[in-house]
């Protein structure tokens, strides 16, 4: 089973990642197309972002850190629970998917993120 939490819940998931090690820097992995980066993206605060469209990540697994606690992201949260479930199965310990994607997150976060 995957975990999922909510965009308005991500900084919590961060606290409690530095409250176990002051260093962690998460990583929210956005899987959406380039298109979709240019129309509505998220800015770090608190956390590294990575875009890195769905189809590609298997090529490029070497690219993502297993240390790295990672936050999946995408338009309404399907594709980044597939990549959740993907990145757990490659032996992956902390990834959850961020549930209700970019769309959530303009309604929970950050409301001049546009909606598509």
């Amino acid at each position: 089973m995957i975990k999922a939490i909510r965009p308005a819940q991500l900084k919590d998931w961060i606290a409690a990642c530095q409250a176990e090690d002051p260093q962690c820097r998460p990583l929210v992995l956005d899987v959406r197309e380039p298109w979709e980066l240019q129309t509505a993206s998220v800015k770090p605060d608190g956390f590294e972002l990575l875009a890195m469209p769905m189809a590609s990540i298997p090529a490029r697994l070497n690219e993502l850190p297993r240390e790295q606690p990672i936050a999946c992201l995408c338009h309404h949260g399907g594709r980044s629970a597939q990549v959740t479930y993907f990145l757990l199965n490659q032996g992956y310990d902390e990834v959850v998917n961020l549930h209700g994607g970019i769309h959530a997150w303009s309604q929970e976060v950050d409301p001049s993120v546009p909606q598509y």
